[in-house]
């Protein structure tokens, strides 16, 4: 008879992951974490639907939770060939995908292996682990009871939404909203307090980029939200105004561009009109009038952003939706937008000629491009008073992408030109996961300094503390609404 296995220790999270294998150094990032890491939460640039806080439902389950909503989950599966329909991701035409959650959940529990050494398992790892007290790895060995676990603590009060805020100490968090939102949504979680905790940020890309086959659509909702004639193209600007201004009055700090190109040259105002009339009656733009009209309202999104105070955000450089028949299938945002080459000097020229010196305004710059970091982008900071630099977003959410960040990025910018972290993600349970793995990069790259007698520790102390809860409160301030007497 062969001797029985000893059963396998608890699974726990190294307290000093992710931060410097040196001994020395690690002990200083150790102590400079130690102080961030209870620090409040301050999520400016998130994707968390509003609904999910004015609901306040509880979470389905957990593939509805972890899995099937994450584009970084599920498209590392889809790159072994595990198709989405496998993987819950609904279909636009309703067509059949798998409906058995449990069984989604063990599809991804046997595929645990494909998460090595991607910021997908360091996130995954603190959810399951700090958030969900889950003490086995998963494999499809364990992949029913920790399905059972998790699916027994989101049908606990305490995991609520609301509750997760406290929970996550997250202090304020921004949802994205679409220019045409009619902010119903956001109208009841003021009624419920959170107005001030839950804000939104106004999303424009829908009606500003002509070659959007939802276009006329969009125009035609924003008409209808504003009470403004959108027929010609000063009635779309005037729209374009009130709702931002409703956004101010619900609580709106930023408004976010997500373009191809961070290109902000002017068109002639007739020549804007006319393209702008032209679309609006049917015919399809050129791509090049596409891109010259983006362009164009980008300017003027930055002129609107003197007027009202909300703070600009670019983040251009993704070619999104690069496979058709996904997007034709299952829509938008399912891991197949890939990023381009970005070029920022030239392109923000026009915006920062007309805008960059004026106090009333403020641009957060983003990338996913990192050759620029040090050629354009630190520069740009470096400089002009209304730019202020974006964490790593997206692809460089990671570790060493945000260590290549500071290390290339901070001596010419400084640390007072950076946003401090934004976590970009639609998968809220990550939240507190995405902003630990920055602090304790943060810690490591201040470590350093110190270690190497650049810094002393109480200045390293004050910075992390500075890029975890300051900057971000900073970078983001609420908009003064008088602009004329500011």
């Amino acid at each position: 008879m062969s001797p029985s296995r000893p059963a396998a220790a608890p699974w726990t999270l190294h307290p000093h992951r992710a931060l410097p294998a040196e001994p020395g150094v690690r002990e200083i990032a150790v102590r400079i974490h130690e102080q961030t890491a209870p620090l409040p939460i301050v999520a400016m640039h998130g994707h968390v639907e509003a609904s999910v806080f004015a609901d306040d439902e509880p979470f389905a389950d957990p593939a509805q939770l972890l899995i099937v909503p994450d584009h970084y989950v599920t498209r590392m599966m889809a790159s072994q060939g595990i198709p989405l329909e496998s993987l819950g991701v609904p279909r636009r035409d309703g067509g059949p995908v798998e409906t058995d959650s449990r069984q989604i959940w063990r599809t991804f529990c046997e595929n645990w292996h494909l998460y090595r050494g991607t910021p997908s398992r360091f996130w995954l790892e603190h959810e399951l682990v700090e958030v969900f007290g889950v003490t086995e790895k998963p494999s499809s060995e364990s992949a029913d009871r920790i399905y059972d676990q998790i699916a027994a603590a989101v049908a606990r009060p305490e995991f609520r939404p609301r509750a997760l805020l406290d929970s996550f100490g997250i202090e304020i968090i921004s949802t994205t909203d679409p220019a045409s939102s009619d902010l119903s949504v956001h109208a009841r979680l003021a009624a419920d307090g959170l107005g001030s905790r839950v804000v939104p940020t106004f999303r424009p890309d829908g009606v500003l980029q002509l070659e959007r086959s939802t276009w006329r659509e969009e125009i035609a909702t924003l008409a209808e939200v504003s009470g403004i004639d959108t027929d010609t193209y000063a009635g779309f600007l005037e729209a374009l105004r009130e709702r931002r201004r409703a956004f101010v009055a619900a609580g709106a700090r930023a408004t976010d561009h997500g373009h191809l190109s961070a290109d902000t040259h002017p068109m002639d105002e007739a020549e804007a009109a006319a393209l702008y009339a032209r679309v609006l009656a049917g015919a399809e733009p050129t791509a090049a009038e596409a891109q010259a009209f983006a362009a164009h309202m980008l300017l003027q999104m930055a002129g609107m952003s003197c007027e009202d105070g909300l703070v600009m955000q670019i983040h251009p450089g993704v070619l999104r939706d690069h496979q058709s028949e996904i997007l034709a299938r299952h829509g938008q945002d399912k891991g197949y937008d890939i990023p381009v080459a970005t070029e920022y000097t030239r392109a923000l020229r026009p915006m920062l000629e007309r805008h960059g010196l004026d106090p009333r305004f403020r641009c957060i710059l983003f990338t996913v491009d990192e050759t620029v970091f040090s050629r354009e982008l630190a520069p740009l900071a470096g400089a002009y008073p209304s730019v202020r630099l974006g964490a790593p977003w997206w692809f460089l959410d990671s570790p060493d992408g945000m260590r290549r960040f500071r290390e290339t990025a901070t001596e010419t910018a400084g640390f007072a030109n950076m946003s401090g972290f934004v976590d970009d993600t639609r998968a809220y349970a990550s939240i507190p996961a995405r902003h630990d793995l920055a602090r304790r990069i943060d810690a490591g790259y201040l470590a350093r300094l110190v270690a190497e007698h650049r810094l002393e520790e109480d200045e390293a102390i004050e910075t992390a503390i500075d890029l975890a809860y300051r900057l971000p409160l900073a970078s983001y301030p609420e908009p003064v609404t008088d602009r004329a007497t500011a």
